[in-house]
């Protein structure tokens, strides 16, 4: 398949050790957490897994080319002299994204549209006409990086972020982000042996994920494409070797994944995208208000949810937060129940002491992802019969 290089996988905050933990299990080498990335080295099989599979990468990007530069003169000319017809042609579409932490290079769509230029100018004193840009759905996507006087540029494997998984098209008010809830399952360390509950599934995303994590059905299965696809070496046979060798790693799961809502909209909704997934015989959606619910089942139950934090969504924190905490000790027994919420004030009605908190983003939102450990019967008789 080719000799390895170096890629970076990017992802939100808090990720990057999940993240790199993902790509040691999937065979990657040289893998280095940074922040909001985890570097590694595989070949163009293992580009193609890593998009495939990786529950908690945003992007897959593969550096090509790095140079000092110290200013938008320097930019373009090292820009220019680049081989760009290794790449695309000039019949395709390209479009530029750009990230700059720089004295020099103060403003993002300023550097892309210094490396656009060059690269339009190189093509048309080439082949005597330029590309296009297409910035919804180009064939080619280039990143720039410019910290300092450090110019890095990669290719884009993926093409829209990884968190469109392609299962779902129907949505509530406020959902959650796929490689989020992914995130948060792993954090909280979901591994599909035992029953699971999200008691306020919005459209089921949370319910998905868990559902693909415990079959390890690859994340990205239900996309559309990526856009490795486009590019001149693509290979097709060994892309299809790929697909075929990550499926036939799925397992079998036997225990239930159930999810709440009170609302008869987002209970349609979550059953949509549950059968967009090919995964209806895995979950169970209800329309059920979490507050007038009991544990419905024998044994230990892993609880994971995205409460309303009050951003979005309507509601009076104090008692809506206070009834989670009343439910959760009137009904679930023997349940590691875990809630994102960017309401830290909020966490302080449930009326629980959290097990652990974790820093994570909710977009631009701050937020802590907290575990409440309920036990059969009272704390203290569970440590003394755990001694005996």
């Amino acid at each position: 398949m080719g000799s390895n290089f170096k890629m970076i996988a990017k992802t939100l905050f808090g990720f990057e050790e999940i993240l790199a933990k993902e790509l040691k299990n999937l065979g990657a080498s040289n893998v280095v957490e940074g922040t909001r990335n985890v570097s590694f080295e595989g070949d163009t099989g293992f580009m193609y897994k890593a998009n495939l599979c990786l529950r908690t990468a945003i992007k897959i990007i593969k550096p090509i080319h790095s140079f000092p530069v110290r200013n938008e003169k320097d930019l373009y000319r090292k820009i220019y002299h680049m081989d760009w017809l290794d790449y695309f042609t000039v019949d395709e579409t390209f479009a530029i994204d750009a990230t700059v932490f720089s004295d020099e290079f103060t403003h993002s769509l300023f550097v892309s549209q210094k490396v656009k230029d060059a690269i339009v100018d190189k093509f048309r004193d080439v082949e005597g006409k330029r590309p296009d840009v297409d910035v919804k759905n180009p064939d080619l996507q280039i990143n720039i990086h410019i910290h300092k006087n450090a110019c890095n540029v990669s290719l884009d494997s993926s093409g829209n972020s990884l968190h469109h998984r392609g299962y779902r098209t129907a949505t509530n008010i406020a959902p959650i982000n796929e490689v989020l809830a992914a995130g948060l399952l792993l954090l909280s360390g979901w591994d599909g042996q035992r029953d699971f509950l999200d008691p306020m599934c919005g459209s089921g995303t949370m319910l998905i994920e868990a559902a693909m994590i415990a079959c390890n059905i690859p994340a990205n299965i239900n996309r559309k494409g990526f856009a490795f696809e486009k590019w001149p070496d693509f290979d097709e046979v060994l892309y299809e070797k790929i697909i075929d060798a990550s499926l036939k790693k799925t397992r079998e799961f036997r225990h239930k994944i159930i999810g709440y809502d009170k609302a008869p909209s987002a209970v349609r909704k979550a059953i949509d995208n549950v059968e967009n997934a090919n995964l209806a015989d895995y979950i169970t959606v209800q329309r059920e208000d979490f507050f007038k619910t009991k544990k419905q089942s024998e044994g230990p139950l892993h609880m994971c949810f995205n409460p309303p934090y009050g951003e979005r969504l309507d509601i009076e924190m104090e008692n809506f937060y206070g009834a989670i905490g009343d439910t959760l000790k009137q009904g679930y027994p023997s349940t590691n129940a875990w809630l994102i919420t960017s309401n830290l004030q909020a966490l302080k009605y449930v009326g629980l002491r959290p097990s652990r908190k974790i820093k994570v983003f909710n977009s631009h939102l701050e937020s802590r992802l907290v575990k409440y450990e309920m036990y059969e019967g009272s704390k203290k008789a569970k440590y003394q019969n755990d001694t005996l």
